[in-house]
C-alpha cells in the first residue's frame, strides 16, 4: 500500500511538472534543435580531411565490432555510460541550482543536441543508404527516447528554480524550490541511469545482431 502511494505521489509530481512548465519545455526543445542543426551544419561544412578522418574512425569502429562482437565488455560499457549520465544529471542539477549557472544549462542541452546530430550526420555521410540508417537507429534511437526527455526535464527544473528565485527571494521560498528541484533531479537522473542500461543491454545487442548487414 505504501509503495503504491509513493508511486502515485511520484507520478503526480512528474505530471504536474510537465503540465506547469509547457513554455519552458518549448524553450529547451528549441535550444536542443539549435544544437541539432549546428551538428548537421558542422559535418556538412567539414573539410575533406576532416570528413576522411570521420569516415576512417567510423569504418574502423564497425570493422572492430564485426570482428569482436562476442568479446564486448558489457560491464565496462555500462560503467562508462552510467558515469557519463550521472555526471550529466549532477551537472544539470548543480547549474540549475545557481542563478549564474542557468546559462550553462542551455549550453549543455545545445551541446547534447549538437553531439547527437553530429554523430547521425557523420554516420549517414560515411554509410549512405540503408546501412547508415540501420546503424544510426540501432545505436542511437532507443536509449535516447529515455535520455533526451529526462535531460530536458532536468533542464526545465533548473529553469523553473531560477524563475522562482527571481520572482520570490524569500529564504523559505528558495529552500522549498531547491528541495523540489533536487527531488525532480533525482527522479530524472534515475531515468538517465535507466537509459544507460537500455543503451548497453538493448542498443548494443541490437547493433551486434545487425552489424553483419552493415
Amino acid at each position: 500500500m505504501k509503495k503504491q502511494i509513493k508511486r502515485n505521489v511520484i507520478k503526480e509530481l512528474i505530471l504536474r511538472h510537465f503540465e506547469n512548465n509547457a513554455r519552458e519545455y518549448m524553450i529547451v526543445i528549441v535550444v536542443l534543435f539549435i544544437g541539432i542543426i549546428g551538428g548537421v551544419f558542422f559535418v556538412n561544412n567539414s573539410s575533406d580531411m576532416q570528413k576522411n578522418e570521420i569516415s576512417s574512425y567510423i569504418n574502423s569502429f564497425v570493422t572492430s565490432l564485426r570482428e569482436n562482437a562476442n568479446n564486448v565488455d558489457m560491464g565496462a560499457l555500462l560503467k562508462d555510460s552510467v558515469i557519463q549520465n550521472i555526471t550529466l544529471g549532477i551537472a544539470l542539477w548543480f547549474m540549475g541550482s545557481t542563478v549564474i549557472g542557468i546559462v550553462a544549462v542551455y549550453i549543455i542541452v545545445m551541446y547534447r543536441g549538437f553531439c547527437l546530430s553530429y554523430t547521425i550526420a557523420a554516420v549517414m555521410a560515411t554509410m549512405p543508404g540503408k546501412s547508415g540508417i540501420i546503424f544510426a537507429l540501432s545505436t542511437l534511437l532507443i536509449h535516447n527516447i529515455i535520455l533526451i526527455p529526462a535531460m530536458l526535464a532536468l533542464a526545465v527544473s533548473g529553469i523553473k528554480l531560477y524563475k522562482s528565485i527571481m520572482k520570490d527571494r524569500r529564504k523559505e521560498n528558495i529552500k522549498i524550490e531547491i528541495i523540489r528541484h533536487t527531488v525532480l533531479s533525482l527522479i530524472f537522473t534515475v531515468a538517465l541511469v535507466l537509459a544507460s542500461f537500455v543503451e548497453v543491454y538493448v542498443s548494443t545487442n541490437i547493433l551486434k545482431s545487425v552489424i553483419v548487414y552493415i
